[in-house]
């Protein structure tokens, strides 16, 4: 086992050392947030799968293979659809947006205060996906060097903190592309194939596995088409996953690279599945499902392989945990805080170079004030796939249609967008009280109060205003306006 804790600590010195380089390239705002706009079709395709698939489509997807079969790779499945989604029919839009959030792109389309509402909603599911991440990575933590909890919670914390705060989007993308090859290897080069080899092969573990292991919808239709409205629409939307679209070098980079990692998702939700079934044969009575992942890896792999495969995973909830970091940064500082310096003091009594470089050391100030709290809360919390589902369910249910109506429905205004979200968003909390949680009504009910108060209200009052409208149009298709050219800066 030393051997493995030589590789599991090499493998985090590295993640701070490339950190620590990243930093030189994160001088200004755009730098910082964005990666400058300039990532290639190679690093952009890498860090948005990194980014996508974290702690619960690794060691989730073992557990869901090991309790439901092959329709156990479902979720991620869902999250590889909604990659492709946005790759093929949204990304090339949203990167010629030039913004850095998604509330800044719902001021753009609709004005007013569309804004200040999906901010709100947008910093608390972000947020959330820290957290969930945070824990997820202490478990391991925990397991590996027998520490307490909060300990573990500060150990990992402080190094996904440290590595964001040094180089921003910058070095989260580095270190986001050495954990995507190392998830790679890790999970689909050895432990897949060593799985199904030690299972007996395909063949023996179709002779073996439980009656309808094999269906593709033994887990539900009900829970495939939740899975469908929460990931598959959810990645549509999220923060994290725009503010990785708004580091491509061009449209076609953020709609070619994420189309390539839509299809690896789809790969690795498979693989997950199958390890998971591979673990059911092998150990087929584990207290809990959710040893299936530790199990595996504990008894099938050899010494050093099987500390490259913990630090997989580790990669996985550290790629996630540092995307939505960074993009919970970006909200609480460019849609909160922003709106109160400018209210306390105008941008105007700066020099445009002195604000970029406040508006640095503000992104670095909100991401590691975020990364305490996230520890905090992580420390503190039980129960966080609730909240977890709190969070999506309020971001689907309050946000998508806002947001893709201000995509593809110019009659869609104002007043409609606000109508959405409050529609939405209290539909979907009246009945999480009254359904409970973790309930597949409060989802699709919020949905379609959205999507009704959306379409009537919008058709009922006055549309936006032509000259809004014209300006997004020309943002849309990239043509040079004063507007975009701040942005860009």
């Amino acid at each position: 086992m030393a051997v493995d804790y030589l590789v599991m600590i090499g493998y985090l010195l590295g993640i701070v050392g490339v950190g620590w380089w990243g930093k030189k390239r994160a001088a200004s705002k755009s730098g910082f947030l964005v990666a400058g706009r300039r990532l290639g079709p190679l690093m952009y395709t890498g860090t948005m799968a990194a980014i996508v698939l974290g702690g619960a489509s690794t060691i989730g997807g073992v557990r869901l293979g090991y309790t439901y079969g092959v329709s156990g790779a479902a979720m991620v499945f869902a999250i590889g659809l909604g990659l492709l989604a946005l790759s093929v029919f949204f990304s090339a839009r949203i990167a010629r947006l030039r913004v850095y959030t998604v509330a800044e792109m719902l001021s753009l389309r609709y004005g007013g205060t569309a804004s200040v509402i999906s901010g709100v909603v947008m910093w608390i599911y972000t947020l959330m996906l820290v957290v969930t991440s945070t824990i997820a990575y202490a478990s391991v933590f925990d397991v590996l060097f027998d520490v307490p909890r909060w300990a573990a919670i500060v150990f990992g914390g402080t190094i996904v903190v440290g590595y964001s705060v040094l180089g921003g989007m910058w070095s989260i993308t580095l270190t986001d592309m050495v954990q995507f090859v190392i998830k790679s290897v890790g999970v689909l080069v050895l432990l897949l194939p060593v799985a199904v080899v030690k299972a007996g092969g395909f063949s023996a573990m179709a002779d073996r596995l439980p009656h309808g292991f094999l269906s593709p919808t033994s887990i539900g239709g009900q829970t495939i088409f939740t899975y469908v409205l929460i990931y598959t629409f959810g990645m549509l939307i999220g923060q994290d996953i725009w503010q990785r679209v708004f580091t491509a070098r061009s449209d076609k980079v953020a709609a070619w690279g994420g189309t390539v990692a839509g299809v690896y998702c789809l790969f690795y939700a498979l693989a997950g599945a199958l390890i998971g079934m591979a673990t059911k044969v092998l150990y087929p009575h584990l207290a809990s499902p959710d040893q299936a992942f530790a199990t595996i890896v504990e008894r099938a792999l050899p010494v050093g392989v099987k500390g490259l495969v913990l630090a997989a995973a580790l990669s996985a909830m550290m790629s996630t945990a540092s995307g939505a970091l960074i993009a919970s940064a970006t909200v609480a500082s460019n849609d909160v805080w922003a709106r109160l310096r400018r209210r306390i003091r105008p941008t105007t009594e700066l020099a445009a170079d002195q604000d970029e470089r406040d508006e640095v050391r503000e992104n670095r100030l909100a991401i590691a004030i975020l990364g305490v709290l996230s520890m905090v809360v992580a420390c503190l919390l039980g129960d966080v796939l609730a909240a977890l589902t709190v969070a999506y369910n309020l971001l689907v249910g309050g946000l998508l249609v806002a947001i893709l109506g201000g995509l593809v429905w110019k009659r869609g205004n104002l007043q409609g967008a606000l109508a959405s979200m409050i529609a939405g968003g209290a539909t979907v909390i009246t009945l999480m009280v009254t359904h409970g949680l973790l309930a597949n009504e409060p989802i699709y009910y919020g949905l379609l109060a959205s999507f009704v108060a959306y379409v009537a209200v919008s058709l009922m009052t006055r549309p936006t205003e032509e000259a809004v409208i014209e300006a997004w149009r020309r943002r849309l298709a990239g043509e040079p306006t004063p507007t975009a050219e701040l942005a860009a800066a």
